[in-house]
């Protein structure tokens, strides 16, 4: 995030701005600390076997997932992986470090390839391609095109590792010399998955792994499909660097979920929230809700937020997420602002009674409110927006945290809601932060 000079004053005014003023500086560095940092990985830590993670969606959990199956410790912070932040985390490395995973995201064109030289990745995962980059990088084609640069450039005693059931990430085995592993659902992939269920929810998500001409059945505490790609990538990188299947497995089985990212928190209510308020491309709020179609639950009621960059024209995007939601839960609320009507048209269309349905803006106080005294156990609330809503303040009004910020837009990457200085005080004595 960019600042005028005009600006600092009311960044000083509040600890949360003093923070994101510290960033802001130390991402200003980047042309210096890029510099640097690529003469560290050729020179220090050119040994060093270094794992970058891509993609549109899952990059965290799976980032995660791969420092617990090779067994090295993290050098990316939570929520820092571009600019500055990558040349950091090279810098973190050292060169008696035998791995090292670095978790990669853009944000416009370039930006891949300058990363891919500096970081010369031994071993690329791409989770997907997707279209959270719709507007600022074009289509899907265009999107793919950027992200293969970290396979492109993987020598050809490298490894890439690719979603194999993602059509625009499969292409990339076309873009490399290094050797290919996939991963997925599909037959055709060298790690696969199959059989997944969700009958044991919260606690675990099932499903049976075929690899390396071995067949296990896993019981993960991540929860739903979209989380058994994850696991897939790490094993095939970890079985490829010469691990035992046998000793990764209960390592990845133990793994918990990513905050915001199909995370299931319980309430003193006995109710428990799915908390996905992390990311909202399209395909992200599809796939919450394939998830919470399988959850075995009492009552399913569905949060919604923005949709970020939709592919299309927004009206019917957001009417069909209506009819889904509509079709899978009991109660709907929808904080989608002026596509709140949309939603709400394609859920009564479908048969949700209007009395289900609430439409509050961006007044997730409203949702606090209409949610607080209605929760008991067997109910799962799924909250699905994007970061920049700041939708977990739900979740934590809920577990009883007293939430003052107010605040219907925030950019700040930072901190999350929970640990952040202004949850509770608010912003009665500065301006917040955009």
């Amino acid at each position: 995030m960019r600042y005028r000079i005009r600006d600092i004053p009311n960044l000083l005014r509040s600890p949360l701005g003093r923070r994101q003023l510290r960033s802001s500086i130390h991402q200003f560095l980047w042309p210096i600390l890029s510099f640097a940092a690529t003469l560290y990985r050729r020179t220090i830590i050119r040994r060093t076997r270094i794992v970058a993670v891509v993609g549109s969606f899952g990059k965290t959990t799976t980032t995660r997932a791969l420092l617990a199956s090779i067994d090295c410790p993290s050098f990316t912070r939570s929520g820092s992986n571009a600019r500055s932040s990558l040349a950091n985390a090279l810098m973190r490395i050292r060169p008696w470090h035998r791995h090292a995973v670095i978790e990669v995201g853009i944000e416009k064109r370039g930006e891949m390839t300058a990363y891919a030289k500096m970081i010369r990745p031994d071993i690329t995962v791409v989770t997907s391609v997707g279209s959270e980059h719709n507007t600022s990088l074009g289509s899907l084609e265009d999107t793919r095109n950027e992200k293969a640069e970290m396979v492109r450039i993987l020598p050809r005693s490298g490894l890439a590792v690719l979603n194999g059931d993602d059509p625009n990430v499969l292409w990339m085995q076309s873009q490399t010399q290094a050797r290919v592993i996939t991963f997925g659902f599909g037959e055709s992939n060298a790690v696969r998955a199959s059989n997944v269920s969700l009958a044991e929810w919260p606690s675990a998500t099932c499903f049976t792994l075929h690899a390396n001409g071995a067949t296990r059945e896993i019981r993960m505490r991540l929860i739903g499909t979209p989380m058994v790609y994850p696991v897939l990538a790490s094993l095939a990188v970890a079985c490829a660097e010469g691990r035992e299947l046998d000793k990764i497995l209960p390592i990845l089985q133990g793994l918990t979920p990513t905050p915001g990212r199909l995370e299931p928190f319980p309430l003193p209510s006995g109710a428990i929230v799915l908390r996905d308020d992390y990311k909202s491309a399209l395909e992200t709020v599809e796939a919450a809700l394939d998830v919470l179609a399988q959850i075995p639950a009492k009552r399913r009621i569905v949060v919604m937020g923005q949709v970020t960059e939709p592919p299309g024209e927004q009206g019917p995007i957001y009417r069909h997420l209506g009819e889904r939601i509509g079709r899978i839960a009991s109660r709907a609320i929808f904080l989608c602002d002026r596509r709140d009507s949309a939603c709400s048209a394609g859920a009564a269309a479908v048969g949700m009674p209007r009395s289900a349905i609430a439409k509050v803006g961006r007044d997730l106080f409203k949702a606090i409110d209409l949610l607080r005294d209605d929760l008991g156990p067997g109910d799962v609330v799924l909250v699905k927006g994007r970061i920049t809503e700041r939708l977990d303040r739900i979740t934590l009004a809920l577990a009883g945290r007293s939430v003052g910020c107010r605040v219907g837009f925030c950019k700040t990457r930072v901190v999350q809601c929970a640990a952040c200085p202004m949850l509770e005080r608010g912003w009665q004595h500065a301006r917040p932060l955009s």
